[in-house]
């Protein structure tokens, strides 16, 4: 018996120091669900540089860019494919959690089944229009007669919030798809191809701010952003039912998971934990903090155990609600 307990207790000691040993030496990579040089990867990046410290083993932290499907590619990579054993961590298009409600038979994922390490900050989302439209207000928008807004792929942020712009305050968005990420897009209206969009606020180039080149009208929810004027409008306080803020508040709310970081569920839940401290340590120190200031980056974290709770509350979600925000989301 004496001999039974001393291994058992042998074993308990041995695993904690197996697990924290398990980075040592290893690589993780960092999954960016869109393409390089757009805000996922740019926070990706930002990630990779820092989170490696705060792992133990100090392992190094690379980004592998994935686009496709508005993240979905990457997502069924790490969801069918990847290892399962914690070295691959996961930043895809939050808004493909509305779309699990809203589409399912195109996303055909419950994202409570991944293990969360957190996300970096919400997403505060504004649509803008180029100055040369000479739009000041959300009146403005409406009475162009059309403003042209690039798009990834349908069931993206921005097809999403575009569509909220187009069926819940009547503005007559023509949505051209095709760009690889926000980057593409942001050249597209630099060249006159795009006049306008909707996308994170810290994600538009500082210049286009700076020097007044585009003039935010709506931001999509309650939150706001470093530097966002205190006039541009909230969407929830411009509609006029209770009804319709339900509808909003289900296509929006992922928004509060605007960075998310997840895991396969099949990765071993001490290493799990490992991340998630990893996690809470990275948002809280000054090089790191320092370096999402230089690039415009506001963060604001969820943990991962906080991110669950949202989770719960975007898929108890009443059915009636759901099916008119599938009205609001499709075609």
């Amino acid at each position: 018996m004496k001999i039974a307990a001393t291994a058992a207790l042998t074993l308990a000691l041995a695993a904690p120091v197996q697990a924290e040993d398990f980075y040592r030496g290893r690589t993780v990579t960092l999954i960016a669900g869109y393409a390089s040089g757009g805000s996922y990867d740019l926070n990706a990046r930002l990630v990779a540089r820092h989170l490696g410290r705060f792992i133990p083993g100090n392992p190094a932290v690379v980004v592998s860019n994935m686009p496709g499907a508005g993240s979905l590619r990457s997502l069924e990579y790490v969801e069918r494919i990847a290892p399962r054993d914690g070295t691959v961590i996961e930043m895809f298009d939050f808004t493909e959690i509305t779309n699990s409600l809203l589409t399912p038979e195109t996303v055909p994922i419950d994202f409570r089944r991944f293990k969360w390490i957190g996300s970096i900050a919400q997403d505060v989302a504004v649509c803008y229009a180029w100055n040369s439209l000479n739009v000041k207000t959300l009146a403005d928008m409406q009475h162009l007669p059309v403003i042209q807004m690039g798009r990834t792929n349908p069931g993206s942020s921005s097809d999403i919030e575009q569509k909220i712009l187009r069926k819940l305050f009547g503005v007559k968005v023509h949505s051209v798809a095709g760009y690889g990420g926000s980057a593409e897009a942001f050249i597209a209206v630099e060249r006159g191809e795009l006049n306008g969009g909707c996308i994170s606020w810290t994600s538009l180039p500082p210049s286009w701010i700076s020097e007044h080149r585009i003039a935010p009208v709506l931001r999509l929810s309650s939150a706001t952003a470093p530097g966002l004027p205190a006039d541009v409008p909230a969407a929830p306080g411009l509609l006029k039912t209770e009804r319709q803020r339900k509808v909003l508040r289900l296509l929006t709310a992922a928004g509060e998971l605007g960075k998310p970081l997840v895991l396969n569920r099949q990765v071993p839940e001490e290493r799990v934990q490992i991340l998630r401290r990893a996690f809470a340590g990275m948002v809280k120190d000054g090089a790191f903090l320092a370096d999402a200031r230089k690039m415009r980056e506001v963060v604001n974290p969820t943990p991962g155990d906080a991110a669950e709770k949202i989770l719960d509350e975007i898929y108890s979600s009443p059915p009636d609600i759901v099916q008119a925000a599938r009205a609001i989301a499709s075609e």
